[in-house]
């Protein structure tokens, strides 16, 4: 058996990636571990098998990729059992849409943006 247990994904700091992934998506804080040289700082929303790990850029390849990781598409979907109850919570919390929700034959979605630039779906499927 295999499961996609973890993903990294790049911050400017653990500060900032805590603030916006706790703090504005109400992600729960999985695990914040001093390795001396780095923090091993895993995120998760509650009850999810996937977690994100926040991943500080160090060189100036990673810090030019922050919020470039998926080349300007929307390549993260988050999913939720309630789009209504989610969205209005995530616009309380200062989230920024691209748009209205939409929608579609295969749920509500609406784009929005995390701060450092990753464009992301927010979906309830039908």
């Amino acid at each position: 058996m295999q499961r996609l247990s973890t993903l990294s994904i790049l911050v400017p700091s653990y500060e900032a990636g805590l603030a916006f992934f706790v703090d504005q998506l109400g992600f729960e804080l999985l695990e914040d571990t001093d390795q001396g040289h780095k923090r091993w700082v895993k995120v998760a929303p509650k009850g999810a098998e996937t977690a994100f790990l926040l991943a500080r850029a160090s060189t100036p390849e990673q810090i030019a990729a922050i919020g470039n990781q998926g080349g300007g598409r929307v390549w993260l979907i988050l999913e939720t059992d309630n789009f209504v109850r989610d969205h209005a919570a995530y616009l309380a919390a200062g989230i920024t849409f691209e748009e209205d929700p939409r929608h579609e034959p295969y749920g509500t979605v609406a784009v929005f943006n995390d701060p450092f630039g990753n464009r992301w779906d927010l979906i309830e499927f039908t």
